[in-house]
Order: C-alpha cells, then sequence, then structure tokens
C-alpha cells in the first residue's frame, strides 16, 4: 500500500517555484526571465539545474526561448488552461452522461476542423487506421484500439494542442463505456461505418458533413450505451460503479 518517498531534485523545486510565481500572477505572460546566472544565483543553486528546470518549462509549454533575446514566460501557458479542466474530468467520473455531453460539444468540432486542415499525409494515415480496424472488425473482434488511435489522428489533424490534450484526457476516462459499447452485436460494424463516412467527408473537405455525421455517430454510441431515459439511468450507473 505504501511506497518509498521520492527525493525532489534539485531543478524539480525551481520548476515548482516558477509555475506558483506564474500562478500567483508575479510572473505574467510576455515577462521576461533574469539569465541562468542571475536565477542560479538567487536560488542558490547551480546554472546545470537551473538549465534542466528552464528546459522542463519550455518543454511544458510555460516558457518560450527567443534566440539571442532570452526566455520569456509564454503568451498562453497551455498547462495552465488544461490542468484545471483535466482535475474537474477526473473526479467527476460519476456523472458519464455529462462526459458524452461534452464529448457531443467538442467532437463536431474536431471533425469540421479536421476536414479544414487535415493534410494527405493525414488523411491517408486514417485511412491506414480504418484498414485495421476492418480487418479485426472482420475477425469478429470489437477494435476498441483502433477505434481510439481513428479518433486521436482526427483530433491530431486539427493541429490544435488545447484541443489535443483536452480530448486526450477525456477519452481515457470513457475508455470502459467504449468498450462497453463494442461489446453490443452489430455495434463494431456500425463504429466502422460511421468512421469510414467522416473520413470521406474530411477528405472532400466537407467541414459541416463531417461534423454532422460525427455528431450522428455520438449519438448511436449514447443511444446505444443509455437507451431511452439515458440521462438518469448514466448518472445512476455512474454513481454506482463508476465509468
Amino acid at each position: 500500500m505504501f511506497k518509498p518517498v521520492k527525493k525532489t531534485r534539485v531543478y524539480e523545486e525551481i520548476v515548482a517555484k516558477i509555475k506558483e510565481m506564474i500562478e500567483q500572477g508575479r510572473l505574467k505572460s510576455g515577462d521576461q526571465l533574469p539569465t541562468e546566472r542571475e536565477l542560479s544565483e538567487v536560488f542558490k543553486v547551480s546554472r546545470s539545474s537551473v538549465r534542466e528546470a528552464l528546459r522542463t518549462l519550455e518543454s511544458q509549454k510555460f516558457l518560450e526561448s527567443r534566440q539571442g533575446d532570452g526566455t520569456y514566460i509564454a503568451r498562453q501557458p497551455i498547462e495552465m488552461l488544461v490542468t484545471p479542466l483535466a482535475s474537474a474530468i477526473l473526479t467527476e467520473k460519476d456523472s458519464l452522461m455529462e462526459l458524452f455531453e461534452m464529448r457531443r460539444l467538442i467532437e463536431p468540432q474536431l471533425a469540421y476542423l479536421a476536414a479544414e486542415r487535415a493534410t494527405p499525409e493525414e488523411v491517408a494515415e486514417m485511412e491506414s487506421i480504418l484498414d485495421r480496424q476492418a480487418d479485426q472488425v472482420s475477425k469478429g473482434e470489437t477494435g476498441m484500439d483502433v477505434d481510439k488511435t481513428f479518433h486521436d489522428s482526427l483530433v491530431g489533424a486539427t493541429k490544435n494542442t488545447i484541443l489535443i490534450r483536452i480530448m486526450d484526457m477525456l477519452m481515457d476516462s470513457l475508455t470502459e463505456s467504449r468498450d462497453k459499447y463494442l461489446q453490443g452485436e452489430g455495434r463494431p460494424e456500425r463504429s466502422l461505418s460511421r468512421h469510414r463516412e467522416i473520413l470521406v467527408a474530411i477528405k472532400a473537405g466537407d467541414r459541416k458533413l463531417a461534423a454532422r455525421i460525427m455528431r450522428e455517430h455520438l449519438e448511436d454510441i449514447e443511444n446505444g450505451l443509455f437507451g431511452a431515459g439515458g440521462k438518469e439511468e448514466s448518472k445512476q450507473s455512474g454513481r454506482e460503479g463508476g465509468i
């Protein structure tokens, strides 16, 4: 039950301190950070520890490095935007229907953006994914992992980093419900058919059609999972057993 406590590395303490200063508004978007030497003197640590902390913060999109000009607080630190939503998703698992409502709000727009922005290479990748899904379904399998891969690929085609992060968290929360839906007779085939329709619309650049089919696809899933009176049923089942 209990595990050893990990010792915090020096650079992790620096990362935590700078994040805290951003959250408190002491460092604002566009502010320039002191130099590595100045930070090492302020924090009383080595420059290598400062350098590692800055690299970590930059990879998390809190900082942006401008060659020859220094390091700045990012205009929109992505983690600060996504983390509160992630916390809500992770703590509200007792309301499955609310997660599906959120999905219905977001995913049709994702399909819309994918139809607008997907490159030929991304379309080819989605076609390859659906070929794998078709192969699994033909063997009597649910194709659940490939099903998720298709949705991930579609989200990636939007080129919107924040939406990618949000959907990654949301889809993780719906893993069990996706598996339950695909266990039903004929459902893997219906899911594959809808995916193909969505991809045809994306390939044609028809944004409205892609969004409409995605919305219908999500409604199919909700009807399969919840049936009549789905909202009350799903909330009750969520409270009793989680997603």
